[in-house]
């Protein structure tokens, strides 16, 4: 099997849903005994600078050969430039978490750039990976991309304890990055209407990725008179991660797209009772039976869901039993390695 070289954007540490992808990817491939190599490339992705993107080609250049095989995460791949692509001397498997242009806040005439950028990628690689049957739909339909050269590779989850809960009144809790794509501005404007009902909400994920987004949603906490409900808890991970989760009581997301939904997953794994936003693939990810399901950035239907869950434990326990019995079915990662693995070893 040729040597998986996999080139990534900028921090790998960092505490999102598609890094965390890739993390676990390189770790199972590890303990599997698989040849495999983490290639940094620069952190502008998927919005280079002229730098570098000249940089990307002389590391391509560098430190790939025709022996190997370039996995590359889609942060970079669907934005890579002509020349660059042109520099990859080994066959090349891109991994698509979701399309670049469906990323929320772009405008009209970035999100029509990247869109040609990644359809002209995709037609120039050997295999394509997507983290769901919706994105791998979407990239067939609308990126044509071969579905002959494409596979699901649903991300893993981890076996969790079930979550205890708060013991008081409902703790609702949100997890992703401070960007727009997560719609946490629609999920404060359906609270601003409950005031009425006792909940605390706990929105985790850093800001780094869009600290004016951030600073917008602050504002509009206090605005709505929500400071003392709504706690922007920041980046958590290991047991503070655990902890927030196994304190909640329900689970919230407002997202208005997800290429597959890692922190819903989360929440499935720990039986929690889940609201949440369809956009994507995050209907799919989700058993009916475990939540309830609004469109996305519709505030009154979030708002009517989130009114029934925090008013009527006996629903809040029906969807966690539900919740529970999906997580159990989640994949592992070492299905998830296994599965890109098998696509690599079939690249002659």
């Amino acid at each position: 099997m040729r040597r998986i070289v996999f080139a990534i954007p900028g921090d790998l540490r960092a505490r999102t849903g598609g890094y965390g992808y890739d993390r676990r990817l390189l770790a199972e491939f590890a303990r599997r005994g698989v040849a495999a190599v983490h290639l940094a490339l620069p952190g502008g992705f998927p919005h280079p600078t002229a730098a570098e993107e000249a940089a990307v080609a002389e590391i391509f250049e560098r430190e790939l050969t025709v022996d190997d095989v370039a996995l590359i995460d889609g942060l970079a791949y669907g934005a890579l430039s002509e020349t660059a692509i042109a520099a990859i001397a080994a066959p090349i498997v891109a991994l698509c978490h979701h399309p670049l242009c469906l990323e929320s806040g772009l405008s009209p005439a970035r999100a029509a750039a990247l869109g040609e950028s990644e359809r002209r990628a995709l037609a120039l690689a050997a295999r394509v990976i997507a983290t769901s049957p919706h994105t791998g739909e979407t990239l067939i339909r609308d990126f044509g991309a071969s579905e002959r050269r494409l596979t699901i590779a649903r991300p893993g989850t981890d076996p969790a304890a079930r979550a205890r809960g708060s013991g008081g009144a409902p703790a609702l809790l949100a997890v992703g990055s401070l960007i727009p794509r997560k719609g946490f501005d629609v999920l404060v404007e359906a609270l601003s209407g409950l005031a009425d009902l006792d909940w605390r909400l706990a929105i985790v994920g850093g800001a780094g990725h869009s600290p004016q987004t951030a600073a917008d949603l602050a504002r509009l906490i206090e605005a709505k008179g929500l400071y003392t409900r709504v706690a922007l808890v920041g980046e958590l991970s290991g047991e503070a991660l655990e902890a927030a989760y196994r304190g909640a009581d329900v689970f919230v997301s407002s997202s208005l797209h997800e290429g597959y939904g890692m922190a819903l997953a989360e929440a499935l794994a720990r039986g929690l009772p889940i609201v949440a936003a369809t956009g994507g693939a995050a209907g799919e990810t989700i058993a009916d039976s475990a939540a309830l399901k609004i469109p996305p950035g519709d505030v009154a239907a979030l708002r009517e869901a989130l009114r029934a869950i925090v008013s009527d434990p006996a629903l809040r326990a029906r969807l966690g039993e539900a919740s529970w019995r999906a997580g159990q079915a989640l994949p592992r990662w070492d299905e998830t390695a296994r599965i890109v693995a098998s696509v690599i070893k079939g690249i002659a």
